[in-house]
């Protein structure tokens, strides 16, 4: 007969916590990564976003509710924003897209816990720059200097 501490342990509960609380993960913990190579000094993540798109019909006589039929899954695109440094990856990425031909990277963004453990990844199947925005410059300011990509990609494959 298992005891209580390895029933918790099956049942995933933390026991070191009473009552089995599992507080969110934070969303400044996470790291991307580009066809299995990290990407440093990432500092914003935009478009973890999945919509299907739906078609209504009224049908005749029935005037209580409308039907909604789904069409197809629609993405975002997922925006990659970071201070400038000495790697300049995304711009490389981005400029050979332009001057030969797309190249297709999956693009992995992870979510950790509060030791660094991976919870969640959401990965990018066959991701392609379709923007490149340069840093705004300002004399008068002391601010980071940021870029972004934006990319295409082929869908979200979401993984624990």
């Amino acid at each position: 007969m298992p005891n209580d501490q390895e029933i918790m342990s099956l049942m995933q509960i933390d026991i070191s916590d009473p009552v089995g609380r599992k507080d969110p993960y934070l969303s400044f913990r996470f790291r991307v990564e580009v066809d299995n190579t990290i990407v440093a000094n990432v500092s914003e993540v935009r478009g973890l976003q999945v919509e299907i798109e739906t078609e209504t019909y009224r049908e005749g006589g029935v005037n209580n509710y409308v039907h909604s039929f789904p069409k197809g899954v629609k993405y975002q695109p997922l925006v990659l924003k970071r201070g400038i440094a000495d790697s300049d990856f995304l711009w490389e990425w981005c400029n050979k897209a332009m001057r030969t031909k797309t190249i297709r990277k999956n693009v992995a963004i992870i979510l950790m816990d509060s030791i660094g453990t991976d919870k969640r990844r959401w990965t990018f199947q066959g991701a392609y720059p379709i923007k490149y925005t340069a840093p705004e410059l300002k004399a008068d300011s002391n601010t980071v200097a940021f870029e972004s990509i934006e990319l295409a990609h082929q869908g979200i494959i979401q993984s624990k």
